[in-house]
């Protein structure tokens, strides 16, 4: 060693020191490390020390492992230091969730009625997550601080609103008086209940299972953000705000969580010691909003009944993703969070067809009948893809195959046109269909949503697969996103080209393709959460294969009838670039690691 100069004497004694405390560390049984940690709280390093090791006799030394494991720790005992980067990383795309929670007032407009309805949802978003902040303040082992944060937070917003008023006629985003001055609050208290997110999430990744737990935590409340965003533009799109503003004021209502979770995880101790008083507050704010300004609202676009039951339905959603979660967290290993990594880089690939579709849409100027033939031969590759696998495999019968297609066939065609025909019955004349909103849907278009509905019952089924598969992959690493992505590519790109090809919008084509990418996603968490196995799961593929043949068999017919050549000539482009997606898909997991522990997510 001496040749590498770790251990020449013109090295300063403190680096020596430091070395000899780094390898003793590392070859320290792990079974003493693991009866270690199981005592031991870590709080993470503040500014002047970077990750701490404790060696076997208890002291701490100061040792850099910046840039080891693209940002992961791994330190005795398996557990897992964390970089500040990765903290900020992962909470900046928690935060960025929340603007999901906008994409439907992109595609609708709010009725009178609807609006009530929305406002019993908002409150029923807010009341629940009340709930958990108070929750969350009472495991912090502070019962009364909580009870105090809950009357601060209801005297404080009581106080913020009488300012409001005293202050004169209150203007934002166009909106001025008693509407302006209920969103400056609603915008404001769900700022505000952000901190308390942020410093959660912050405390968690400096915990004893460190990356693990902050994965999951971070995951939990960014699902929980996206129907907090819904709330948030709920308020906003009623009073008439446009959905880019819209989704720009829900995300800035989470941008503290990033910001806190950085300090917290700096100093988790002295932050835990705030929590419970500070999701007190928080919750005593939403309480007293909710009751004074969010219920009153609805009631006067919607009756109490209808409120009640939006409002109910919403708390019930978000305790049961809360449930869910907590009864997770209790049995959850470094596999299962290496599975929730793998799951959301799932959805990367659709969002990525969908806008290299979109950019040569636009720059190529394809006309409609090139881009309906470009999805449908897209969707025939999916559609072949895996059962072809299967039969060459033999792992599934000939005849069985044939079944399991065309009862997938059947059901998609059955349902389908079921709506349709239920649709026609409602239509005001012979193309347009009326909605609830005022606007109106042509037939070819509701066709082309529900073809993307096949598509979107494909990516569910495969997302049940990938869910089975990546808690088996080989830790974390890069190796894992380019043969995920290219899997997901052309359901993004058929999405997109169909949508596209229907309403000549390519807003609309990128936040379908955009919708599509979260529903493997979330099948993949389900299948993780339920523990299920891989057995049956090729048959729900099969069958779901089988719903995008009568699906995208309307699609180009249609293109055909509008120009045979350049429908053909699409149908072409769509089965060889399928085809080169799911073959470059297979080529890269020859010498994949990921591949080859999950081979049926992505074979």
């Amino acid at each position: 060693m001496g040749g590498n100069g770790y251990w020449d004497n013109s090295q300063p004694f403190y680096m020596r020191q430091i070395t000899q405390n780094w390898i003793i560390a590392l070859i320290t049984p792990k079974a003493e490390s693991d009866s270690d940690n199981s005592e031991r709280l870590r709080s993470a390093p503040h500014k002047n020390v970077r990750n701490n090791v404790i060696d076997g006799s208890g002291a701490e030394n100061a040792v850099d492992f910046e840039g080891i494991s693209g940002g992961i720790k791994e330190g005795k005992g398996g557990y897992n230091r964390v970089s500040i980067s990765t903290v900020a990383l992962f909470t900046l795309a928690m935060a960025a969730a929340t603007g999901l929670g906008a994409v439907p007032f992109f595609f609708v407009e709010l009725d009178p009625q609807w609006e009530g309805l929305c406002g019993g949802m908002a409150a029923g978003v807010m009341l629940a997550a009340s709930f958990d902040l108070i929750q969350e303040g009472q495991s912090h082992g502070a019962g009364s601080w909580v009870v105090i944060g809950i009357l601060s937070g209801g005297i404080f917003i009581l106080l913020c609103k009488k300012f409001l008023e005293q202050y004169g006629e209150v203007s934002m985003l166009d909106i001025r008086g008693a509407d302006a001055t209920k969103v400056v609050l609603v915008i404001g208290i769900m700022t505000l209940h952000s901190f308390g997110e942020g410093s959660g999430v912050g405390v968690s990744f400096a915990g004893s299972k460190g990356f693990s737990q902050g994965l999951l935590v971070t995951l939990a409340i960014a699902v929980h953000n996206i129907p907090e965003g819904l709330a948030v533009s709920m308020m906003l799109a009623s009073k008439g705000v446009s959905p880019q503003n819209a989704m720009l004021w829900s995300v800035i209502t989470s941008l503290p969580q990033p910001i806190v979770a950085v300090p917290a995880f700096m100093c988790a101790g002295a932050f835990s010691k705030f929590l419970p008083f500070c999701t007190g507050f928080a919750a005593g704010c939403m309480i007293w909003m909710v009751v004074s300004e969010v219920l009153p609202d609805a009631f006067k676009e919607a009756s109490p009944p209808q409120v009640a039951s939006a409002a109910t339905i919403s708390v019930a959603f978000m305790e049961a993703l809360s449930t869910a979660f907590e009864n997770f967290s209790h049995d959850y290993n470094s596999e299962d969070a290496s599975g929730f990594f793998v799951s959301l880089l799932f959805g990367l690939g659709p969002l990525l067809g969908g806008f290299i579709l979109v950019v040569f849409a636009l720059a190529f100027h394809l006309q409609h009948a090139l881009l309906m033939g470009t999805a449908s031969g897209i969707a025939f590759i999916l559609a072949a893809w895996r059962p072809l696998q299967l039969l060459m495999s033999s792992k599934m019968g000939f005849f069985s195959l044939i079944f399991l297609l065309a009862l997938g066939a059947a059901f998609v065609h059955v349902s389908s046109s079921s709506i349709l025909k239920l649709a026609g019955r409602k239509k005001a004349s012979v193309n347009n269909l009326p909605t609830v909103n005022g606007f109106s849907v042509s037939v070819h278009t509701l066709q082309s949503f529900l073809s993307c509905g096949a598509v979107a019952f494909h990516a569910l089924a495969e997302g049940l697969a990938l869910g089975v598969a990546a808690p088996k992959a080989y830790g974390l690493g890069r190796h894992m996103v380019l043969p995920v992505s290219l899997h997901g590519l052309p359901r993004g790109a058929a999405v997109a080209s169909c949508i596209f090809g229907a309403t000549d919008s390519w807003h609309s084509a990128l936040a379908a393709a955009t919708l599509i990418g979260f529903v493997g996603p979330i099948s993949a968490i389900g299948a993780i959460l339920a523990g299920i196995d891989y057995s049956g799961l090729d048959h729900v593929m099969v069958f779901a294969c089988g719903g995008l043949l009568p699906s995208f068999g309307n699609i180009i017919r249609r293109g055909i009838r509008l120009d045979a050549r350049k429908g053909g000539f699409g149908l072409a482009i769509g089965v060889g670039f399928a085809s080169l997606c799911l073959m470059c898909t297979k080529l890269v997991c020859l010498h994949t690691p990921y591949c080859n522990s999950a081979p049926e997510a992505v074979r």
